[in-house]
């Protein structure tokens, strides 16, 4: 996983900390917490390749209510970032803010279930083994993988609530397209439904040029992990942080080449494949012209401050219109904020999610 080296140290803390309790329930915890595997079989990808088996890692926090058919009535799905796993879920800081008791998505009250997308984490993806043979998935695919573990692994029928953050929240808005009316609200965070073009297409393709271009990627076929295409990286940290945060930390020179430095060594932790399939895959991402199917209350949250979507653009008031039910807010900068990682900090949001749970 990419971080920003503004909030990184922040974040590893948080992770070892959360770390603990992702693996299973602790000792006198109130909240029962439990991570599994999900196989999904004869799984269809959208470039017509077929797979046997497909692997979904998840986890669950809180206790399934169930009606007079078995099927449960109290799930809540929270679905990550492009760089990320279901753990961005499992910090301090969003237990805190979200899950707690009295909070909006309170565990007693509700089962969460928080995937490792598909190509990601505990999920199947290229480095298992397949490498470039691996099926080229698209976002579809991802929806389609949380989708099965759902309903074929969890029972889960309808949903009180779609979340998604960055990559998460595209894949919320073609959650509610592809499956309208299982969810009865939808909450897309940083994220805009159009497809992927200009700056926020650029950015990306750097990265994809880079590792294609990378002497040692030897088209996926690597036996050691390829170095180039990871001086590229820190591009990510440009999109998503504010100017303030990075000025911060990195007041100076010196500081921001060290800094740099890390961002390197830290990208190259992550399997080439696995990221360059990470940032491809939003080859079939383009909910615009369909946004009338969606059903459920849609409540779309964005930053000012966020480069990966704009607001000048004015795409939220052109088009979030289209859904019947739909509404949006772009959060102004404040002392608060920290760009496109301001996903991170529900404290910042929460009061909108409060709004959207409660129907108002």
């Amino acid at each position: 996983m990419f971080r920003s080296f503004a909030t990184r140290a922040v974040v590893l803390a948080a992770l070892s900390l959360a770390g603990h309790a992702y693996a299973a329930t602790s000792p006198g915890a109130a909240i029962p917490e439990r991570a599994a595997d999900f196989i999904e079989h004869d799984f269809h990808f959208s470039d017509g390749t077929l797979l046997p088996e497909v692997r979904i890692h998840y986890v669950t926090l809180g206790t399934p209510q169930r009606d007079a058919h078995g099927d449960v009535t109290n799930a809540v799905l929270l679905m990550h970032g492009t760089t990320g796993t279901g753990k961005a879920y499992l910090t301090p800081l969003m237990r805190r803010e979200l899950f707690a008791p009295g909070e909006p998505l309170d565990a007693s009250r509700y089962l969460i279930v928080i995937p490792d997308g598909l190509g990601r984490g505990g999920s199947s993806k290229p480095s298992d083994g397949m490498r470039t043979n691996f099926p080229h998935y698209g976002y579809g695919d991802v929806v389609e993988a949380n989708h099965r573990l759902l309903v074929e692994g969890l029972k889960v029928r309808h949903l009180r609530l779609v979340l998604g953050t960055s990559m998460g929240g595209m894949q919320t808005w073609m959650w509610g397209e592809r499956y309208p009316g299982m969810a009865d609200a939808l909450m897309p965070i940083a994220s805009q439904p159009i497809g992927m073009a200009g700056r926020n297409w650029l950015w990306r393709e750097m990265i994809v040029g880079a590792i294609r271009n990378d002497p040692g990627w030897q088209g996926g076929a690597y036996t050691t992990e390829p170095t180039e295409w990871t001086r590229v990286m820190p591009i990510f940290t440009l999109m998503t942080n504010n100017p303030a945060r990075l000025q911060s930390a990195a007041p100076d020179r010196a500081s921001a080449t060290h800094s740099y430095d890390t961002l390197v060594a830290d990208a190259g932790k992550t399997d080439a494949n696995d990221a360059l399939y990470w940032f491809e895959s939003s080859w079939d991402y383009n909910p615009a012209p369909e946004l009338s199917k969606i059903r459920g209350r849609l409540f779309a949250v964005n930053f000012a401050d966020d480069l990966i979507n704009a607001t000048d653009l004015g795409v939220m008031q052109k088009l979030v219109g289209e859904v019947p039910d739909g509404r949006f807010v772009e959060m102004q900068e404040t002392a608060q904020s920290y760009g496109h990682q301001t996903l991170a900090h529900p404290e910042v949001w929460k009061p909108y999610l409060e709004q959207l749970m409660n129907g108002s």
